[in-house]
């Protein structure tokens, strides 16, 4: 991994190429984030870099994340994610990542958490179809029907679709394009759809696996 930077989803729209074509692209505000902590081979074994994104108030952070902040000289930021680049050489504590670390065309990833769902049915959670409604169903139309015989295996199989808590996962998307970046709005137009809500955290970095 060569670069990454934290943003905050804004929503979805459709931009035009040079041809006319529509380009449905989410819109990411990318930054800026500032260098909290630096780590290298010599002192924790491997090189990676701390993140800090996004102002919050000092009265919502414990007193040893602001130790961590203080030491780096900077300020108290709400979320912080840690990158391991292969390269960390042009990166010190206290530097600011802006949207331009990515530019137009570049191929990435972008992770973030997907929307809750709470306690959900099999229909909702795992796309099961419903049973007939005619004669005999009974009130159970919604229910995921048949688990299996009751004699032998005389058991439900690991990993049999089931109801239960569905969504708020990590969830990481890849092989998006970079449409557009503007880099004096802090915004990065991504290609398709990215995990999330709006207004929700997600991380941009490049591909592990170009298609």
């Amino acid at each position: 991994m060569e670069k990454g930077i934290i943003g905050k989803k804004i929503g979805m729209t459709q931009i035009f190429d040079e041809a006319g074509k529509v380009i449905p692209v989410t819109v990411v505000e990318a930054g800026p984030c500032v260098v909290v902590q630096k780590k290298t081979v010599e002192n924790d074994g491997y090189n990676a870099v701390q993140l800090g994104f996004g102002d919050i108030r000092p009265k919502r952070v414990n007193k040893p994340l602001t130790g961590h902040f203080k030491k780096a000289d900077v300020a108290l930021k709400r979320t912080l994610k840690e990158f391991r680049l292969d390269s960390i050489d042009n990166l010190n504590v206290g530097d600011i990542v802006k949207a331009d670390t990515f530019s137009e065309g570049d191929i990435v990833d972008v992770s973030g958490k997907s929307k809750g769902h709470g306690f959900s049915g099999t229909i909702k959670r795992h796309n099961f179809a419903r049973l007939k409604e005619s004669h005999g169903t009974g009130p159970v139309h919604r229910h995921a029907g048949s688990m299996g015989a009751c004699s032998s295996p005389s058991r439900i199989f690991k990993g049999k679709g089931m109801p239960g808590q569905y969504g708020n996962t990590k969830v990481t998307v890849q092989n998006l394009t970079v449409v557009k970046v503007d880099a004096e709005n802090n915004l990065i137009a991504i290609k398709g759809a990215i995990p999330g809500p709006k207004n929700g955290t997600v991380t941009i970095v490049d591909c592990v696996k170009k298609a």
